[in-house]
């Protein structure tokens, strides 16, 4: 998707805004008309759709610091168009979890999931980062709801759905481990072949 570097648009929002002003003052407002318009255009797509698009840009090339950073220059996450909305506290979510702040990134998983999201991939996207919070903190519980709503919604991502069956995978392994583990713990008290003790001898 085209974007416009987010200092060249805060350049082009200066020059045609402040520019378009001083030719109100100078010529009359119908010659400033045009450029006021253009600068009103360019702000209006910075506030209702921020920095998230070139900030995910930055995160596909591994260069996350610079992503986070980029996120941040967004205006008010709340005015945020709702898809973007979204977009943007699952960014932060992640850099949050790349952290180890994990508190932190369910907090705002918690604020993407509250907005009104238009598509299934969407609504999975957060189902799956919740699962996978829960998981790292070790609440199985919830890894099973957040997986049971992922299941109802009719995810059609590719790389989504890669993702979710790959996560699936690994809780089986994780959930064959734990019970190989509890069926040695119920072991240990009886273990065939094992020496018996001798009687004393009188």
């Amino acid at each position: 998707m085209f974007t416009i570097n987010i200092y060249l648009r805060f350049a082009l929002i200066a020059l045609f805004l402040f520019g378009g002003i001083g030719l109100a003052f100078v010529y009359g407002f119908w010659y400033a008309s045009l450029p006021i318009l253009i600068g009103l255009i360019l702000l209006g797509g910075y506030i209702a759709f921020g920095t998230v698009i070139s900030a995910g840009q930055l995160a596909q090339t591994q260069d996350f610091v610079g992503a986070e950073k980029r996120l941040n220059l967004t205006f008010k996450p709340d005015w945020l168009y709702s898809t973007n909305r979204s977009m943007y506290y699952m960014m932060k979510s992640s850099f949050e979890m790349n952290k180890n702040n994990n508190a932190k990134a369910e907090e705002y998983l918690e604020k993407a999931g509250s907005i009104e999201l238009n598509t299934d991939n969407e609504k999975g996207m957060i189902e799956f980062q919740m699962a996978g919070i829960a998981a790292k903190k070790g609440n199985f519980n919830k890894v099973k709801i957040h997986m049971k709503n992922l299941k109802a919604l009719n995810i059609t991502e590719p790389a989504l759905k890669e993702q979710v069956n790959e996560f699936e995978k690994m809780l089986k392994q994780a959930g064959g481990g734990k019970q190989a583990n509890l069926q040695r713990k119920r072991g240990l008290g009886y273990q065939p072949g094992g020496k018996r003790r001798r009687p004393k001898m009188r």
